[in-house]
């Protein structure tokens, strides 16, 4: 029964936060800003990543549950996306940097992969881009699942590697976007590990 709490908990949790997320994607400070590069024109458009992008991402946040020790571990864990989220919109609000219109222009694949692309580019605009808050999320879930399953050892850090690697391909990001993306959720699991040690 706990899992089962646990479970349509965080999915509330999910479907509320991205609230906050549609806030400032639709009322920043000022004008987005471009953070296009040369290394940006190495990473052509690839819709079967969106599947990464969007296919894994949400699972992969979801077993946090099953690693986490009791309702305490569950409810600093949830308090740490909370701490990363408006760290997030502080950058979304005085910092926003928008990917070109033309990223998501003529978009080639096969139709299942380009329909859930569609699908993304519906719902998430082309701004809000730095830092990635897939890859902040990613980094954040990866370190609670290594503290919580020292068993797994660095595996967890794939999913950060996987979920940046897909940002690219399905140009919802820049490459300066990435590593910004990491370091804040680096900070959420430091802030989390002080708040929950003492």
């Amino acid at each position: 029964m706990d899992l089962a709490v646990y479970i349509l908990m965080c999915i509330f949790l999910i479907v509320g936060v991205y609230q906050f997320y549609f806030l400032t994607q639709n009322h920043a400070k000022r004008q987005p800003k471009n953070l296009e590069t040369f290394l940006d024109k190495k990473f052509h458009l690839k819709p079967k990543w969106t599947w990464v992008y969007s296919g894994l991402y949400y699972p992969v946040i979801i077993l946090i549950i099953f690693s986490v020790d009791g309702m305490r571990a569950f409810n600093y864990t949830a308090m740490s996306y909370f701490i990363l989220l408006f760290m997030q919109m502080a950058f979304f609000y005085f910092y926003p940097v928008a990917t070109p219109v033309s990223w998501r222009e003529n978009i080639q694949g096969d139709r299942y992969s380009v329909w859930l692309l569609k699908l993304v580019h519906r719902f998430d605009k082309s701004s809000n881009c730095f830092p990635s808050m897939h890859v902040s999320v990613a980094t954040l879930t990866a370190l609670h699942l290594m503290s919580n399953t020292p068993w797994l050892g660095a595996w967890p850090m794939l999913f950060p590697v996987l979920i940046a690697l897909s940002a690219l391909y399905t140009k919802q990001h820049y490459v300066a976007d990435l590593l910004p993306g990491a370091a804040l959720g680096w900070c959420a699991f430091q802030i989390f590990s002080v708040m929950y040690i003492a």
